[in-house]
């Protein structure tokens, strides 16, 4: 939380657009303009996240400063307008993302790299493991704090100090959902939804079915990323901290693709990586990601080696599918030297 709440956020010139989309309703994407040429990447936001979030913030900032284009897709009802249709977005969102990157993808011809945050990159990970192949149209891809396993994360946030992101996440779930039955009365239990203490009752009423579930468990289910790391052909790296709460290390995955690299560091909390003395510095993240990047793009079809450079002492299994944790001191120095 200290990352999100207490270190300031760089300034970012975005410029939006608002994109209708085949179902009649709208997704506007924030914009930062590049060089020419150079490679865009595209940045899918977590869970009520934003372009105003702090890795959203820090990572485009970062790409500006490089040159490169950057652009960040709000999902429905994010963008701070509520959005047309009755749907709202979801942890397996494949379709959206697919669609979102294939628009992006006909804008030119230069590399194109994803990137997702929490419930993006899970969502990022569904699409690139359902499409395989066809998911090759980006050229690499980062998920960051990815519940990879929406049940095991549920039961997490639903008990103990946990509860304050769930509480958090509900202050403004609840208010767009009400506003949703204004739009179309009668599409979930109002008192049900107002009842509601945890995500699990959460995504019962709302969520899951309006999204094509049976109901949460079937929804945490068939949306977790963990059953489709193995499909993936793109280069990806998986970057999750053992002590995220929204997904505790001793439940994250220990095997993939060859195409993806599993990295757990001890410390970072969900999307926090925070680096540096005391007010502390939000670059790590940032250069973690784009230096993955840069090594696929400067050896094509060897991923792995980007893993090496941000984790000093990282070694990995034989199947080159899990490395070595790093500790703090070494998060802190891989981003002052990064």
């Amino acid at each position: 939380m200290y990352p999100a709440v207490a270190i300031a956020r760089p300034a970012v010139a975005f410029r939006r657009e608002r994109w209708e989309a085949p179902d009649g309703d709208f997704v506007d994407v924030d914009f930062v303009d590049g060089e020419p040429g150079k490679p865009l990447v595209v940045l899918f936001h977590g869970l009520e996240g934003s372009s105003a979030s702090h890795y959203a913030r820090a990572l485009m900032a970062a790409i500006a400063a490089r040159g490169w284009s950057g652009a960040v897709p709000h999902f429905r009802g994010c963008s701070g307008e509520p959005n047309r249709a009755p749907r709202f977005y979801h942890s397996g969102d494949a379709g959206e993302v697919d669609w979102i990157v294939r628009r992006l993808r006909e804008r030119g011809a230069g590399k194109l790299y994803a990137a997702g945050v929490s419930l993006g990159g899970n969502a990022l990970l569904r699409w690139l493991g359902e499409s395989q192949h066809q998911a090759e149209i980006v050229d690499a891809a980062v998920a960051v704090s990815a519940p990879l396993d929406l049940a095991r994360g549920g039961e997490s946030l639903s008990s103990g100090l946990n509860m304050i992101y769930t509480r958090m996440f509900l202050k403004t779930l609840k208010p767009k959902c009400l506003a949703k039955l204004e739009q179309f009365p009668g599409l979930f239990e109002r008192d049900a939804l107002l009842a509601a203490r945890d995500l699990y009752a959460f995504d019962n009423v709302v969520t899951a079915p309006l999204h094509g579930y049976r109901d949460t468990d079937d929804y945490w289910d068939r949306a977790s990323a963990r059953h489709v790391l193995g499909d993936i052909t793109v280069p990806t790296l998986v970057l999750n901290a053992r002590n995220d709460p929204f997904l505790p290390g001793k439940y994250l995955p220990k095997t993939a693709s060859d195409a993806v690299t599993l990295e757990y560091p001890e410390h970072g909390g969900h999307v926090g990586f925070a680096a540096g003395n005391l007010p502390g510095r939000l670059d790590w993240l940032p250069r973690r990601i784009l230096r993955f990047f840069d090594a696929v793009q400067a050896s094509p079809g060897a991923s792995h080696s980007a893993s090496h450079s941000a984790s000093p002492g990282a070694s990995h299994s034989a199947s080159h599918s899990a490395t070595r944790a790093p500790n703090a001191d070494e998060l802190c120095e891989a981003a002052a030297h990064g």
